[in-house]
C-alpha cells in the first residue's frame, strides 16, 4: 500500500491558492484517488460512472450527482466499481476561505463543525437530496470559473463554495443536528482554543495532559478543564485521545508498524490500552479496522 501524503495546494502561475478544482476520470475498476489526507476542506461531486469513496475506514457509494463532503485531516481514497468511465468534480480549499476577511468570531462558529471539533456529520449526499438545491450549479460554476480565469474569478469561486456551505449547514440546522457550534465563544476564547488545537497537533505523540496544556496556556487546571468542555464540547482527554486515534489511522494503513509501535507512537504507554480506546472509537480493533481496510480497496 502507498504511504499516505499531506497534499498542498497547487500553485497558480507562481502564486499559492487557497484553493483549486479540477476533473478526475478514469476507465473501470481503477484507483481514482490513493489513500491521503490533507488539512484543507475537500467536495467531489459525480458527473458520470460509479464509484466508492472510503473515509477514514468507511465506505461510501458514489452515484451520479451526489456530492461528497471531506472534512479536514480525514483519510479517503476513490475507486471505480463498474467498468464504466468515472468522471467527478473535485474541489479543495483552505477552510479559512470561508472566512469572509480575517477570522471572525460569528464566522468561526460554523467553520467548526469541519475542522476543529473533527465533526462526524453527513459525507454523502445524494442527487435526491440536492438536486433541487443550487448545489450542482454552484458546483459547476466553480469549475467553470477556475477553468476560465475571467477577471475576478477568485472571488467567484469563494461566493460560490460559501454558498454550497451555507446550503449543507441550513440543511443541517433544519434537521435538528447538532453541529457542535458553541455560540458563547468570544474572540479571547477563539484565539485560546486555536493555541491549545496547535499544542495538541504538535504534541500529541508526547506525554501530556489536561495540567500541562492549562500550565502552556495560562489558565488553571480547573477553569481550563471547564472552558474546554463547553467550549468544544468534550473533555480534554476524550478530545487527545482522538486525536491520537485519528493519527493511528493513518500509521495502520500506511506503515508495517505493530500494534504497539502504534501505541508509542501516538503517545500512549500502553498497547491495551490503544487498543480499548480505538475500539471505542472505531467499534473494531486496529488489526480489524486494517484488514477492513486493505479488503475493501483490492
Amino acid at each position: 500500500m502507498e504511504t499516505f501524503y499531506e497534499e498542498h495546494t497547487d500553485l497558480n502561475e507562481g502564486i499559492l491558492y487557497p484553493f483549486d478544482c479540477h476533473i478526475q476520470k478514469g476507465l473501470g475498476k481503477v484507483t481514482l484517488a490513493n489513500a491521503h489526507w490533507h488539512y484543507y476542506i475537500e467536495l467531489l461531486y459525480c458527473v458520470s460512472g460509479k464509484a466508492q469513496v472510503f473515509i477514514s475506514g468507511d465506505n461510501y457509494d458514489f452515484n451520479v450527482g451526489d456530492m461528497v463532503l471531506i472534512n479536514s485531516r480525514e483519510v479517503h481514497s476513490v475507486y471505480g466499481i463498474t467498468e464504466d468511465v468515472v468522471e467527478y468534480i473535485v474541489i479543495k480549499f483552505d477552510p479559512n476561505i470561508l472566512y469572509s476577511t480575517s477570522i471572525t468570531v460569528f464566522e468561526s462558529k460554523y467553520v467548526f463543525p469541519f475542522t476543529s471539533s473533527k465533526s462526524t456529520h453527513q459525507k454523502i449526499f445524494t442527487n435526491n437530496e440536492i438536486k433541487d438545491t443550487s448545489i450542482p450549479k454552484l458546483i459547476h460554476e466553480i469549475l467553470m470559473e477556475n477553468t476560465k480565469k475571467s477577471y475576478g474569478y477568485e472571488l467567484s469561486i469563494r461566493n460560490n463554495i460559501g454558498g454550497v456551505f451555507l446550503i449543507i449547514l441550513r440543511n443541517w440546522y433544519d434537521k435538528g443536528l447538532d453541529l457542535n457550534i458553541t455560540t458563547n465563544i468570544n474572540d479571547k476564547a477563539l484565539k485560546r482554543l486555536q493555541k491549545i488545537f496547535d499544542y495538541v497537533d504538535n504534541n500529541y505523540m508526547n506525554s501530556i495532559s489536561a495540567e500541562s496544556v492549562a500550565f502552556n496556556s495560562d489558565m488553571s487546571y480547573s477553569y481550563f478543564s471547564r472552558f474546554f468542555k463547553a467550549s468544544v464540547g468534550k473533555s480534554f482527554s476524550k478530545y487527545l485521545n482522538y486525536v491520537r486515534i485519528t493519527e493511528a489511522e493513518k500509521l495502520l494503513l500506511s506503515t508495517n508498524l505493530n500494534i504497539t509501535e502504534i501505541a508509542l507512537e501516538i503517545g500512549f504507554t500502553s498497547s491495551s490500552y490503544f487498543i480499548q480506546q480505538f475500539e471505542h472509537y472505531k467499534i473494531l480493533s486496529p488489526k480489524q479496522f486494517k484488514k477492513k481496510f486493505n479488503l475493501n480497496i483490492k
